[in-house]
């Protein structure tokens, strides 16, 4: 059963890291995967690589890999090579992230790609627990949606967010929409690295300078100053030497760690922001956690994702417009007085149920 994944990340890398997940869950069910990505090359991810496409904090402007803007001719290159791959892979299983409730920007190539689908393919959308809310956009998504594709995947627990609080009219979706749980890859990871750190992440780093420069600036406000303090910049931050000379021997400044889910799981403390993939992992390591979600660009995501953990006690949270060291320390010691999150509180089985259904749909 051959699948054909496409996904686009333009800022960090959550989506192509999720799509991985998926994939390797899917394959591990039997299924033969490719997994096209339209974004930067990330070391360690095994994908089939289109010319890669980026964007800037503000979503608006479509970049090719040396930073310019894209023209019809590369739109059109990238559109043949993305057609020519599908049709050589021949796959029984269409699987498109995000599209049409996101990637809007993609439909050069998107809908070339539907339009040659053939009947008896499988048509799937595969999207996470929130969408940015776009209102005046989703009648072109639901005519999109219906006119394409057979199934939706939301990537979500429905006891703690539903696809209705970023999409207004979910009751189109009625029969063709399915909850999966969440998308977190299972770690089995043991020893005792990181124990008792406070760890600070920012994802892939593209657009979390300010919360590690506050993060710094705070530690010595808390009541966990005398720990150590693991700082990690992200594999697409260049700020880890700009960021350095704050170093000691209780301040560690680093790019990227193999081992990160291993030290969320004996951390005394998580500081991140809310970006799907950091979210479950610290909720699957048992993370105590202070969440400070991006919110640039009219991002909204991350603080309703955030505001939803909070209200369930999962989380401390401080919004990105009230960040400074005092109510970011202030965060930190509630948390850290609080008992880590229980086991099981919400359903992260999203990777396998996915490839489960899929199945049954096939048959």
């Amino acid at each position: 059963m051959r699948v054909f994944f496409y996904v686009q990340h333009l800022l960090g890398i959550g989506h192509l890291k999720r799509a991985a997940t998926l994939a390797k869950a899917l394959r591990a069910a039997g299924f033969e995967v490719t997994l096209a990505s339209g974004g930067m090359p990330v070391e360690g991810i095994p994908v089939l690589q289109l010319a890669p496409a980026r964007t800037d904090s503000s979503f608006k402007h479509l970049l090719d890999e040396s930073g310019k803007p894209v023209d019809e001719a590369w739109k059109a290159r990238r559109r043949d090579a993305l057609l020519q791959a599908f049709q050589d892979t021949s796959p029984e299983v269409l699987l498109l992230e995000l599209f049409p409730f996101g990637r809007r920007q993609m439909r050069f190539e998107l809908l070339p790609l539907l339009e040659s689908v053939h009947q008896e393919t499988l048509v799937v959308s595969s999207v996470r627990d929130l969408l940015q809310p776009k209102p005046a956009r989703e009648a072109e998504a639901l005519e999109r949606f219906e006119r394409y594709f057979d199934r939706l995947l939301v990537h979500a627990d429905p006891r703690v967010a539903r696809l209705d609080l970023t999409f207004s009219n979910t009751k189109a979706l009625a029969g063709k929409l399915h909850y999966t749980g969440y998308v977190v890859e299972e770690s089995d990871a043991r020893g005792n690295a990181g124990e008792g750190e406070v760890l600070v992440s920012a994802g892939g780093g593209a657009v979390g300078r300010r919360l590690l420069e506050t993060a710094i600036q705070a530690r010595p406000l808390t009541s966990l100053r005398d720990r150590t303090w693991r700082i990690l910049t992200g594999s697409n931050s260049q700020d880890s030497d700009r960021l350095g000379f704050h170093s000691d021997e209780k301040l560690i400044v680093e790019r990227v760690r193999n081992d990160f889910t291993l030290r969320l799981k004996n951390c005394v403390l998580s500081i991140s922001q809310a970006g799907y993939n950091t979210v479950l992992e610290t909720l699957q390591a048992r993370a105590r956690a202070v969440l400070v979600p991006f919110a640039g660009g009219a991002e909204s995501e991350q603080t309703l994702r955030a505001r939803l953990l909070a209200d369930r006690g999962l989380v401390q949270v401080v919004e990105e417009e009230e960040l400074t060291a005092a109510t970011l320390a202030a965060a930190v010691d509630r948390a850290a007085a609080g008992a880590r999150p229980a086991a099981a509180t919400i359903d992260l089985g999203g990777a396998r149920r996915s490839a489960e259904l899929l199945r049954e749909w096939l048959k």
